[in-house]
């Protein structure tokens, strides 16, 4: 890896955390302002909060953290890496608990795990 690929590489990850936690951060909003002023349900604030948050992030990965164009194909890919680390997330945190882990634990692997399996993804296959 050149320098300059190395350098791109740095830069696509550090915007994808930012993104990350600006997602995240929008995430909560959009639940606490379903479940505050619609009266939705938490599992329905958080829903419709997740769908918000994945447009947005595929939007503002697609266009600032990997400097790509929205295209379907990409849309696409994004979608199934959203979908294997929400399925990733359920094994890691099913895996600590089988392992006898405190629940904190396990949330802390899965905030470990996910950002770092969903960046690999898109850096070497969505965008690519």
């Amino acid at each position: 890896m050149t320098s300059a690929e190395k350098s791109a590489l740095i830069q696509r990850g550090l915007r994808f955390a930012v993104t990350g936690v600006f997602v995240t951060a929008l995430h909560a909003l959009v639940a606490v302002l379903f479940i505050h002023f619609i009266s939705a349900p938490p599992p329905l604030a958080n829903g419709v909060a997740f769908a918000v948050a994945t447009v947005v992030s595929y939007v503002i990965n697609t266009t600032w953290s990997f400097s790509a164009r929205l295209h379907g194909r990409t849309l696409v890919r994004f979608l199934l890496v959203s979908v294997g680390g929400f399925f990733l997330a359920m094994f890691v945190a099913w895996a600590a608990q089988m392992a006898g882990l405190h629940y904190l634990l396990g949330i802390g692997a899965v905030a470990l795990t996910i950002p770092a399996f969903t960046f690999v993804l898109h850096n070497f296959w969505t965008y690519r």
